[in-house]
């Protein structure tokens, strides 16, 4: 197939999978149970670094992290006590420990004890590439002290690592294509800026079509099919991922 014909295809399935009804399947359903800004932020991006593995558990590892929050994730950050925090300790996650989620509540408790917003924290090299502000924000997350450990669960550029969770967050904070499955709260970057997500199913299903010439995810290769996408919708690149991943994970498409 040649790439108009491709576009074709991946256009019919943005329609398609764009749309309320996969949500609730969905890791983003998390953050849609809330509307106040912070609490989408705050739930989205622990949705979003959850997202390995069965999306059913990813969802319910979540729901139990909120519920941990007292089911107000501003709220508990920015008035727990210490005391609050002992009961995360049992929390686990695949490879995220309960010490890693008490360093994630650190982190983001300093954040926004002086930020309104978590976007501020991906817009820190202004005029840069996503990638460098994608080092930075890795660089900012863990500027407090921290176990070692714990940086395996934010991805960074500068380890070649295909950063497909948080640029999954970053296309539901900043997409607004009023179809109401991202959200479209983040003014500060542009959805034409914005890197593919880059998991296993959307490697196939790239490298199948002859987007990519191999299927291992890297950020070289995020940026690549990223680059490609552009050709279809310079405006709007990542829109695909939702044709992209659905034709992996939905239907089976390999």
């Amino acid at each position: 197939m040649d790439l108009q014909q491709i576009k074709k295809i991946l256009d019919r399935k943005v329609t398609e999978y764009n749309t309320k009804k996969f949500i609730s399947k969905d890791p983003i359903c998390i953050p849609h149970r809330f509307t106040k800004k912070q609490d989408i932020e705050i739930s989205g991006f622990f949705a979003a670094m959850f997202a390995w593995g069965n999306r059913t558990t990813i969802i319910n590892k979540s729901s139990e992290l909120i519920q941990l929050m007292d089911g107000s994730p501003y709220e508990f950050l920015i008035h727990h006590q210490e005391k609050d925090l002992q009961k995360f300790l049992p929390f686990v996650h695949r490879t995220f420990s309960g010490q890693d989620a008490l360093y994630f509540l650190y982190f983001l408790s300093s954040h926004y004890r002086q930020h309104e917003s978590l976007e501020n924290a991906f817009n820190l090299a202004p005029g840069s590439s996503m990638k460098e502000n994608l080092i930075q924000f890795h660089r900012y997350f863990f500027s407090l002290e921290h176990l070692h450990r714990t940086e395996k669960h934010v991805s960074t550029p500068l380890r070649q690592a295909a950063c497909k969770r948080i640029n999954m967050f970053l296309r539901w904070m900043v997409r607004d294509d009023q179809q109401g499955v991202d959200f479209g709260i983040w003014k500060q970057i542009r959805s034409r800026d914005l890197i593919c997500p880059l998991d296993v199913h959307v490697c196939n299903v790239a490298f199948r079509l002859g987007l990519l010439d191999t299927n291992k995810a890297n950020w070289k290769q995020a940026e690549k099919l990223t680059d490609v996408l552009r050709t279809f919708d310079s405006n709007d690149p990542v829109k695909y991922d939702f044709a992209l991943f659905a034709l992996g994970a939905e239907e089976r498409w390999r």
